[in-house]
């Protein structure tokens, strides 16, 4: 047996012996031993806080807590987000497709800056935020909860 094949073999055993979740199906993500997942394993569904399109799929954590989260947000092309802000830092990467993201109370494509795969922008709690997606793009979030989202005109909040 290689070197590569022992460790494989030892990540294995310890993720099955874990007790905890190894892939998004059984639930997010709570701490308890590793989680190991790939892209397929990724259970989407709709978000209420957004406009009709976008899609989430929680990584770790409890949204609502004061606990550490990770999820992921998929857009299809064409898709607008309106002036927002978060309670909590903003931390996102880009994971595919291309995010053009902005900082400001109306919206204004020309302000945006293209983020690619890759791409990171990182946001401070209460300062407002915009941007779009020409392409279908996805993105990683992370943070600090509790996490929520408010947006600047309420007439753009889809819970309403």
């Amino acid at each position: 047996m290689n070197k590569s094949s022992i460790i494989l073999a030892a990540l294995a055993l310890a993720v099955g012996t874990s007790g905890g979740p190894v892939f998004a199906g059984h639930g997010s993500y709570h701490g308890d031993g590793h989680l190991l997942l790939t892209p397929d394993q990724l259970e989407w569904s709709d978000i209420a806080s957004m406009a009709p399109g976008a899609k989430i799929a929680i990584i770790e954590g409890d949204l609502s807590e004061a606990e550490p989260f990770t999820f992921r947000l998929k857009l299809p092309a064409g898709y607008r987000i309106d002036p927002h802000f978060h309670p909590a830092y903003e931390r996102v990467t880009v994971i595919s497709g291309k995010l053009h993201f902005a900082h400001g109370e109306e919206f204004d494509r020309a302000q945006t800056t293209a983020l690619p795969a890759g791409g990171v922008a990182i946001m401070p709690p209460g300062e407002p935020m915009f941007g779009y997606a020409e392409e279908e793009t996805v993105m990683q979030l992370h943070g600090q909860g509790p996490w929520g989202i408010e947006y600047v005109n309420p007439e753009h909040d889809p819970r309403q």
